[in-house]
């Protein structure tokens, strides 16, 4: 039986490891999304720029507070099929005009991008979407927020 030296060895290796990487690379295996922060949303929406807002929060946190226009769907944590079915009343207000969808949840993390990649998949524009960084969490702006 005959084996390979060490240095072709290790370069069959790397090798086999750059393919990878690269089919993995090429697969786009880690998403992009969009982020807007809380500032920069605060002057948009003080400007009276058209913007769809996009409440996932619970319907307990939704009453404790909220930003003002925003559209109450509940469906956090949006894992399920009933979850999701809870933006599906959404998506004809949305599709109604062009203007940028922001998404709300609590802390701006794993609902949010679940939420963004079904709105995808319903057929609306990546470069319509905006998950609000770090979530009604990190939303400040008292004149803007409602709720108890």
């Amino acid at each position: 039986m005959r084996f390979l030296p060490p240095a072709r060895l290790l370069l069959l290796l790397l090798t086999f490891i750059a393919i990878g990487a690269g089919s993995a690379y090429a697969a786009g295996t880690t998403p992009t999304y969009n982020y807007i922060g809380a500032a920069t949303l605060e002057a948009r929406l003080k400007a009276g720029e058209a913007i769809h807002l996009l409440d996932i929060q619970v319907e307990e946190e939704y009453a404790k507070h909220h930003i003002k226009g925003a559209t109450p769907t509940h469906a956090y944590p949006v894992k399920s099929e009933a979850d999701r079915g809870k933006l599906s009343a959404a998506i004809a207000q949305i599709n109604a005009d062009s203007a940028p969808v922001v998404i709300v949840c609590p802390r701006g993390a794993g609902s949010a991008t679940r939420t963004y990649d079904y709105l995808l998949t319903q057929g609306i524009a990546a470069a319509r979407l905006l998950i609000l960084e770090k979530g009604q969490e990190g939303w400040s702006c008292a004149p803007l927020t409602e709720g108890k």
